[in-house]
């Protein structure tokens, strides 16, 4: 994976919510290890294991979180170009094989959503997609096997 993400102002505004609900559960982590403590011996105290599995859990997220908003690339989705598909487009495409048209709206990662083919860059297929133009084929690698694709239209969301 590229040390750049690109993702939209969905994103951006779920990572910080997320972001918020963390550093309020690191006090709850730091409350439960001072409890934890007052059961005794920590070499057999499951609390206090628990706690400071929970607290490096809470930890690390905090740190891939700020991380990524500290690289991410946020795209606007109002003003994304459609002259190729992108971050923040709706692409409709041809599945070649069974001849049925579908809309994929291209998202980060924190919107994808495959039932509601809401797909990530980084998936197969958007990963196929990105940067297509109107009339190109793609050949993606599934795990149900290669799918051909033909772009059809590309719009904003």
């Amino acid at each position: 994976m590229a040390d750049t993400r690109e993702l939209t102002l969905t994103d951006k505004k779920k990572l910080e919510e997320e972001l918020a609900g963390l550093i309020e559960a690191k006090k709850r982590v730091a409350e439960d290890i001072k409890v934890a403590r007052g059961f005794g011996d920590l070499s057999e105290n499951a609390e206090y294991d628990e706690a400071k599995a929970e607290e490096a859990r809470v930890y690390g997220r905090i740190a891939e979180i700020e991380n990524t908003l500290r690289s991410a690339v946020f795209v606007d989705d109002s003003r994304v170009s459609t002259d190729a598909v992108a971050v923040g487009t709706v692409v409709r495409v041809l599945d070649m094989e069974f001849n049925e048209e579908e809309d994929y709206t291209i998202v980060g990662f924190t919107e994808a959503d495959p039932m509601k083919l809401f797909i990530s860059q980084e998936s197969p297929i958007g990963e196929a997609l990105i940067g297509a133009h109107v009339g190109d084929e793609v050949d993606v690698k599934t795990p149900g096997g290669m799918l051909r694709l033909k772009v059809l239209g590309i719009r904003r969301r």
